[in-house]
């Protein structure tokens, strides 16, 4: 008898890089050589999160959790722990400290995240449609049709608090009402998948690790709403995203959970992909559209918004993969159930991706209210070298820094507006000692610059005259005029620019100012700051 029924193997991009396909491939081989394929299952899965200790294989029902495993490892693995049930000690993961630990919900990365968008990844095989139902996938759907109507699945968003996770945090029952009371021959609803920022890869790994909770809501979605065509935006840059939404695409039509009369009812939509080129700006919706439609991707003034006048001039309800990823959960389980994760006026989850300087980066999901200590230092393990955290960037280009006096802020919508930076869609970007905040606003400030899409002259302009005053700090020749200058313009752009881009494009600028301020004076050449004085 074998000693484990399943063998876990993540296959997201990350672990992909890393040869995980090659190590998927050598464990079934290994499987097949010792006659175990009649009693162990080898999967391949989405991302586990635990993007730092990959490629990651988990063994049921021992709950094994082995890291940093190569092609190589595959044979002895098989051979000790899925033949003879002796673990493999060497390629399990270990605590910093402690002995060897076997279960993934005592690893520290772990125990502190709450997983609601994410609860798929990791644990079925993307690519196989039943799996994703044997985890109650597709039950919210059949709810919908067959026990609530439009009404009802608005008021079930209402009572969750859910709120838009691309960064403006707008309440998603609201956006869809708005598209379901408008009378129109057309309706569409579009998933956001351009995701642009850097350092940022969560609307990745969930189409990678559970493309049909996209589908599952957009369907819910259409038939809320009263649209019968949807399309899913993504980045061309994404091709195992786009390789697996497409299997699962044609999976759920065969399956009667897409296209034409769904689940036997007059109720019938269709989903295409769009890919997109590159643009950051496209991640705004209104340049979203104009690139769906064939044009060049340049915001539109609003109103009127997409949810009225959108996609072909139709009312289009936008959302981006997390906010729909977390739906078929709510329609489950019910909005109430959703909304006890969270705060007062920021419900559920928030998905992150951790990188930088930190000890533990990967992708978590944890409750909103969490501090922002408990993830640099419980779920991130803290600083490598025993350095000293200096700031956090949220919201990747469009946010700003948070310093080490607000380590202990609760995250939510609201204190991260407080604070100068955003929710954003995610990123959140970790900086320690010898990392110069200069710096840092320079490099945000030269992405956004470049992706502008010089339709508003505030962005256009204001953007390269903020990035030429920090370069001109940064060499040494800057004034305490420059800093003046950059205030004045970033509060301009925030409050006359076109789109969301230029008007978030100087946050990562003026939060630096604001909790780094001699930092950049520190820059400014003696002689300048005395000829200020």
């Amino acid at each position: 008898m074998p000693y484990a029924n399943f063998c876990l193997v993540c296959r997201g991009t990350a672990c992909e890089s890393s040869k995980a396909d090659q190590l998927y491939d050598e464990i079934k081989l290994q499987v097949a050589a010792n006659s175990l394929s009649d009693q162990v299952q080898v999967l391949r899965t989405g991302c586990f999160g635990f993007c730092e200790q990959g490629p990651i294989v988990k063994v049921l029902p021992d709950e094994a959790f082995y890291v940093q495993v190569s092609p190589d490892d595959a044979e002895e693995l098989v051979h000790e722990h899925l033949l003879k049930g002796r673990p493999v000690e060497r390629l399990i993961y270990r605590e910093p400290g402690v002995h060897a630990l076997g279960n993934i919900e005592q690893i520290s990365f772990y125990q502190k995240q709450f997983r609601i968008v994410l609860r798929n990844c990791g644990f079925i095989d993307p690519e196989n449609i039943e799996e994703y139902i044997a985890r109650e996938g597709y039950v919210g759907l059949e709810r919908c049709l067959s026990e609530l109507s439009p009404d009802d699945v608005i008021r079930e968003l209402e009572d969750s608090g859910l709120r838009g996770r691309g960064g403006g945090g707008f309440p998603t029952w609201k956006k869809w009402k708005f598209t379901k009371d408008v009378q129109a021959d057309q309706k569409y609803i579009v998933v956001n998948a351009d995701e642009g920022d850097p350092g940022a890869y969560m609307d990745r790994s969930i189409l990678e690790g559970d493309p049909h909770s996209i589908i599952e809501s957009m369907v819910i979605a259409g038939y809320t709403t009263g649209a019968d065509t949807g399309y899913v935006y993504v980045r061309a840059e994404y091709p195992l995203a786009i390789k697996r939404l497409q299997t699962a695409l044609a999976q759920a039509e065969e399956y009667g959970l897409l296209g034409d009369n769904i689940l036997g009812t007059d109720f019938s939509f269709r989903i295409e992909i769009r890919l997109g080129a590159g643009a950051f700006v496209c991640g705004e919706e209104t340049a979203l559209l104009l690139s769906i439609q064939g044009e060049r991707g340049m915001p539109v003034q609003r109103p009127p918004y997409p949810a009225v006048k959108g996609l072909w001039g139709k009312p289009t309800v936008i959302n981006n993969v997390e906010t729909m990823a977390a739906i078929p959960a709510i329609l489950t389980k019910g909005g109430k159930w959703f909304a006890k994760v969270g705060t007062e006026t920021s419900k559920g989850t928030k998905v992150f991706a951790l990188t930088g300087k930190i000890r533990n980066s990967g992708l978590i999901e944890v409750p909103m209210g969490i501090k922002l200590r408990d993830i640099v230092y419980n779920i991130g393990g803290g600083i490598p070298g025993d350095k000293k955290f200096k700031a956090v960037q949220s919201g990747g280009p469009s946010g700003g820094m948070i310093s080490y006096e607000n380590l202990d802020t609760e995250i939510d919508y609201e204190t991260l507006t407080a604070l100068g930076s955003m929710m954003g869609s995610g990123g959140l970007i970790v900086m320690d000692e010898d990392d110069s905040m200069v710096d840092v606003a320079r490099f945000y400030l030269e992405f956004t610059a470049e992706e502008s899409c010089g339709k508003c002259v505030p962005c256009r302009v204001g953007g390269k005259q903020i990035l030429h005053l920090l370069e001109k700090i940064a060499s040494g020749n800057g004034t305490m005029e420059d800093i003046k200058r950059i205030e004045e313009i970033g509060e301009t752009m925030k409050t006359t620019s076109l789109c969301g881009l230029g008007k978030t494009a100087p946050n990562p600028a003026l939060s630096a100012l604001r909790f780094f301020r001699q930092e950049f004076m520190d820059a400014i050449p003696p002689e300048a700051r005395e000829d200020a004085v």
